[in-house]
């Protein structure tokens, strides 16, 4: 199937996808492939991901003077899908994977840490790293979630008392809160930490940007120790040009675009108790309009529509 998608769409356009130049190419590639997948092989169920709306809502939150034209964009892949899985008397369900509320108010729970003597650092090359198994807590940051790692249960209490006085925590969820939650994983942090509405938590933990890992100004996902939105935006055009003349000249070079300002991001998700206005949305034949219902359910949702297909 790869092979075939790639020959008929040409490869997935990744740098569209996530980072400064992620745009609606990204989507419109995922829809086109979804449609191509069921003509080839018609599933019996197809899940289709369109992450174009969770670009421009990070970045401006829900100003839509700054995000018209991409829910322009979007509704035009989301037409198209629709006009094609009605053809093929398919059920259509629309849903939200999570709604975006407005947040400006970033917080470094792991600069916190820190600063308490409760993280530790290693130098390499004169930049710090984050040094997970040397620190006696530290958190791992996604959104409005952090989870707290505690190695030495010493700190515990102190570590509590530091993180429930952080501004911009709304809750601090302890092995009986995250029961009460149903988030008492093994694998979940001692704490778990919610923001408030209208803040979000950073993975930060240098206290000077001179010496923040080069990562830290790359789109590098998968070596920062935490979720990082500001991926989304380039220090400048002219640096980025610049880097890719010296890839393009066989330079060695480090595409070190990425500013370290966390107050750029306007909007993010994961905190609980926010206006109804920003709930994620389900449109389908099963669910009435205007109704409530919990996150969970949708696998109902799901199913009942799969099984009346069935019948």
């Amino acid at each position: 199937l790869r092979d075939t998608l790639q020959e008929r769409l040409g490869t997935f356009p990744l740098f569209q996808f996530w980072g400064p130049g992620a745009n609606i190419k990204s989507t419109r590639w995922i829809a086109d492939a979804s449609m191509l997948t069921d003509e080839l092989h018609d599933p019996t169920l197809t899940l289709i991901y369109l992450p174009h709306l969770d670009y421009c809502l990070q970045k401006f939150g829900s100003d839509v003077s700054r995000t018209s034209k991409e829910l322009g964009e979007v509704d035009e892949v989301i037409k198209d899908l629709v006009t094609y899985y009605e053809s093929k008397d398919a059920n259509v369900i629309i849903l939200s994977e999570y709604g975006i509320v407005p947040a400006n108010k970033p917080v470094h729970i792991n600069r916190l840490l820190r600063e308490n003597n409760l993280l530790q650092i290693r130098i390499e090359r004169g930049l710090e790293l984050l040094d997970a198994g040397a620190s006696k807590a530290f958190a791992v940051a996604d959104h409005q979630i952090a989870h707290i790692y505690i190695n030495d249960p010493q700190v515990k209490e102190k570590v509590r008392e530091l993180i429930s006085k952080l501004p911009g925590v709304a809750l601090v969820l302890d092995e009986q809160g995250k029961k009460d939650y149903g988030i008492d994983h093994e694998r979940a942090g001692d704490f778990v930490l919610v923001a408030d509405t209208d803040a979000w938590f950073t993975y930060y933990f240098w206290l000077d940007d001179a010496v923040a890992p080069d990562y830290a100004r790359c789109v590098d996902i998968h070596k920062k120790p935490g979720y990082d939105p500001v991926e989304m935006f380039m220090r400048s055009k002219g640096r980025a040009a610049y880097k890719l003349l010296r890839k393009k000249a066989g330079f060695r070079y480090v595409m070190d675009v990425v500013p370290l300002n966390a107050t750029l991001i306007k909007g993010s998700h994961g905190s609980i108790n926010v206006p109804e206005a920003f709930y994620p949305v389900i449109i389908s034949g099963q669910v009435p309009t205007g109704s409530l219902m919990e996150a969970t359910a949708v696998h109902d949702v799901i199913w009942n529509t799969l099984m009346q297909d069935e019948l």
